[in-house]
C-alpha cells in the first residue's frame, strides 16, 4: 500500500446532513479532506477503510475505482472533486477563489501539484535519493517556489488556506516525514526558502493540525516501506 499514491476517500452525506468520510490513517488524500471539512466547522464521521479488505460501503459508493467518495444520495470520489463540492454545497470560508480567473488558476496548480510534484518527490523516497530523481524533483518544486516569490503571500491561497494549499499537504508534511525516515533532504531554507516557510505556517495552523496524522506513524511507515528500519 502507498499512501503517496492511493487516492482512498469516499465522503457520504446523507439527506439528514450526516457525512461520512472513508479513508485511512495516513492517507494524504483523505487529509485534504478532512482539512477542507474542518475548514467549513462540518462535523463528519470518519470510518477506517482497510485497502486489502475494503468494505462493502465502498465498494458500493465507488464501484469504478473503488477507491474513496461523498454522497449526498450520490457517491461523489477523488479528493479534488469531494473538495470542490464540499465548497459548493457548505457556505462559510471558501476554499476556492469566487473570481473565475483565480479559481481556474487554482485548479491549475492543484492540478500541477498531483501530476508533477507529488510523483517526482515521492520517487526520490523510492529510490533513496537518485542524483537525477533529486535534480527532477528539484524541478518541480522550483515552480511552487517562484509561485510563492512571485505573490508574496503567506499561503497559494493568499492571506488564507485555499485549494492548492490544501493540495500541497503531502509536500508540507508527509515529504518532511519521509526525509526524517530515509535521511534526505529534500525540501530544505536554503534551496527553497519560501516553499519552506510555507510548510512551517501551513502545518502550523490549527485546522490543519487537527487533520493530520501522527508523524510518528509515517516516518514509521517510510522506514518499514524503504528498507531502512
Amino acid at each position: 500500500m502507498n499512501p503517496a499514491t492511493e487516492e482512498l476517500i469516499p465522503v457520504h452525506q446523507k439527506m439528514e446532513d450526516e457525512v461520512k468520510l472513508h479513508s485511512f490513517i495516513g492517507s494524504p488524500y483523505g487529509c485534504r479532506v478532512e482539512i477542507a471539512l474542518k475548514l467549513k466547522g462540518i462535523s463528519y464521521q470518519f470510518i477506517q477503510e482497510d485497502l486489502n479488505n475494503k468494505s462493502q460501503d465502498l465498494l458500493k459508493y465507488n464501484p469504478v475505482y473503488k477507491k474513496v467518495p461523498v454522497h449526498n444520495g450520490n457517491p461523489i470520489s477523488e479528493s479534488l472533486v469531494i473538495i470542490e463540492y464540499i465548497d459548493q454545497v457548505w457556505k462559510g470560508v471558501p476554499v476556492l477563489p469566487q473570481d473565475a480567473y483565480k479559481k481556474a488558476q487554482a485548479r491549475f496548480w492543484a492540478k500541477f501539484i498531483d501530476e508533477k510534484c507529488i510523483p517526482a518527490v515521492f520517487k526520490v523516497f523510492g529510490s533513496h535519493g537518485d542524483e537525477q530523481d533529486v535534480a527532477e524533483a528539484n524541478e518541480q518544486l522550483q515552480f511552487l517556489e517562484n509561485e510563492l516569490s512571485e505573490k508574496g503571500n503567506k499561503f497559494f491561497g493568499g492571506d488564507n488556506i485555499g485549494l492548492v494549499d490544501i493540495c500541497a499537504s503531502y509536500i508540507a508534511f508527509w515529504a518532511g516525514a519521509a526525509e526524517e525516515a530515509l535521511g534526505i533532504e529534500l525540501v530544505t531554507k536554503d534551496k527553497f526558502p519560501k516553499l519552506k516557510e510555507w510548510c512551517d505556517n501551513y502545518i502550523n495552523c490549527q485546522v490543519v493540525k487537527d487533520g493530520l496524522p501522527p508523524r510518528e506513524r509515517l516516518v514509521a511507515y517510510y522506514k518499514w516501506r524503504f528498507g531502512k528500519a
